[in-house]
């Protein structure tokens, strides 16, 4: 093996087991509270179930990836249980725009929408609102951008350009 070829090898293993530490670093890959909630609380299959955001019961909880997850009901965490990922927001709960700028913030729950059976939140109404101008774009931008913007310490927690309300 040329020397040339070990590096490269080394790099991928670096860069592999950087992304699996991000489960334990400041920003995980699901986006928490204060409280180590994902999703501020939110039911995350009440999106689906009910069509709007509703707030969880710590009755009824589930841990998944290492963080807690409420629902509305039992039924609603039961599912959950069955398809985490498809009902977790993509992304991790992060803002989607923000992600497809190459940034990572903390989304607002009650500003969401779901396309092609996918939940997705967002920071504000004009990050929403600028996600829907081209949501092809966007996807493809955040689905190249998603997980690497999470080891960026530039990117955590910054305003994209041209996100949020301005």
């Amino acid at each position: 093996m040329s020397a040339f070829a070990r590096h490269i090898g080394t790099g991928l293993v670096a860069v592999a087991l950087l992304l699996s530490g991000l489960a334990h670093a400041d920003n995980p890959p699901v986006a928490i509270d204060d409280t180590g909630r994902a999703i501020r609380g939110y039911d995350a299959v009440a999106y689906f179930t009910d069509g709007r955001p509703a707030a969880g019961n710590a009755a009824f909880f589930h841990d998944w990836k290492g963080v807690t997850w409420l629902f509305a009901s039992a039924a609603n965490r039961a599912a959950f249980a069955a398809e985490p990922e498809r009902y977790a927001p993509r992304f991790g709960g992060y803002c989607a725009y923000a992600v497809s700028r190459g940034h990572v913030l903390k989304a607002n729950p009650e500003v969401w929408s779901i396309t092609d059976d996918r939940l997705y939140v967002f920071l504000s109404l004009g990050a929403q609102s600028r996600w829907n101008e081209n949501v092809p774009r966007n996807l493809a931008r955040a689905v190249n951008n998603w997980p690497a913007a999470l080891i960026d310490e530039g990117r955590r927690n910054s305003i994209p350009d041209s996100g949020g309300d301005r």
